[in-house]
C-alpha cells in the first residue's frame, strides 16, 4: 500500500476565477472561512505534506501555514501548470491534487486514489463522479500522481499541451468511481460563481 507520509497534497488556487468576476476565488468565504482554507483543513488529515498553488494574494494563503508557490509556466496556463508547478516542489514519491472550489470533496479521497493506484499499479489515480444527468464522468482536477511523471509533464507543457486528459492520457491511469451508496451527490461540485457558492453553503 501507498503510506499517507508518502503523499503530498497541493490545493490548486491558481486560476483567475473568471467566472466568478475575477475574484480569487480561494479567499471567498465558505462556512465562515476562505475557501483555500476549508480544503486545507479538510485534505491535511488524508496527505503526509500539503502546499498551496497560488498566483496572487500569496501572503493571504501564506498566513494558511503550509508553503505557498506560483505557476512555474506563465499566463495562468490552467490546472495542469499547478500540477507541474507542484510535482517540482514535491519532495514525496505521490502528489495528489485538488481545486479550491470543491469544498465538500470525499474525507476518503486520497485513500481511494491510492489504493487504485497501488492495486492497478498505475501511474495516475483520477477521481470519477456521477453528475447532475446521471452519467459518471471523470474529475481530472482530482489526481493522485507519481512524482516520476515529471518530466513527462515538462515535455507535455513545453509542447503546448495543456488539457489535463491528453497528458494523462499517456499514462496509465486508474479510473476510481465515487459513486458508492455513502458518497455524498455533492462531494465533486465545484462552485463556479459566488451564487453556486452560496447555494452550496446552504446545502442545496
Amino acid at each position: 500500500m501507498i503510506a499517507v507520509s508518502d503523499i503530498t497534497g497541493v490545493i490548486l488556487a491558481g486560476g483567475r476565477g473568471s467566472r466568478m468576476g475575477g475574484v480569487d476565488k480561494g479567499l471567498q468565504n465558505f462556512n465562515g472561512m476562505p475557501l483555500a482554507l476549508h480544503t486545507l483543513m479538510r485534505l491535511s488529515p488524508q496527505v503526509g505534506e500539503a502546499m498551496i498553488n497560488a498566483n496572487r494574494n500569496l501572503g493571504a494563503y501564506e498566513s494558511f501555514g503550509v508553503p505557498v508557490w506560483p505557476d512555474v509556466l506563465s499566463d495562468y496556463a490552467g490546472p495542469l501548470a499547478g500540477f507541474l508547478t507542484a510535482l517540482e516542489r514535491c519532495e514525496t514519491p505521490w502528489l495528489v491534487t485538488v481545486p479550491c472550489d470543491t469544498p465538500l470533496f470525499p474525507d476518503d479521497l486520497v485513500a481511494r486514489l491510492a489504493q487504485a493506484a497501488h492495486e492497478q499499479d498505475a501511474e495516475i489515480a483520477m477521481a470519477a463522479a456521477r453528475e447532475e444527468d446521471g452519467q459518471i464522468r471523470t474529475q481530472p482536477v482530482f489526481c493522485l500522481l507519481r512524482l516520476e511523471l515529471l518530466e513527462s509533464l515538462v515535455r507535455f507543457t513545453q509542447g503546448g499541451g495543456r488539457k489535463i486528459d491528453a497528458w494523462t492520457g499517456q499514462h496509465k491511469t486508474a479510473i476510481v468511481p465515487f459513486d458508492l451508496p455513502g458518497d455524498g451527490a455533492q462531494a465533486f461540485f465545484n462552485a463556479n460563481t459566488l451564487a453556486e457558492l452560496h447555494q452550496l453553503e446552504q446545502g442545496r
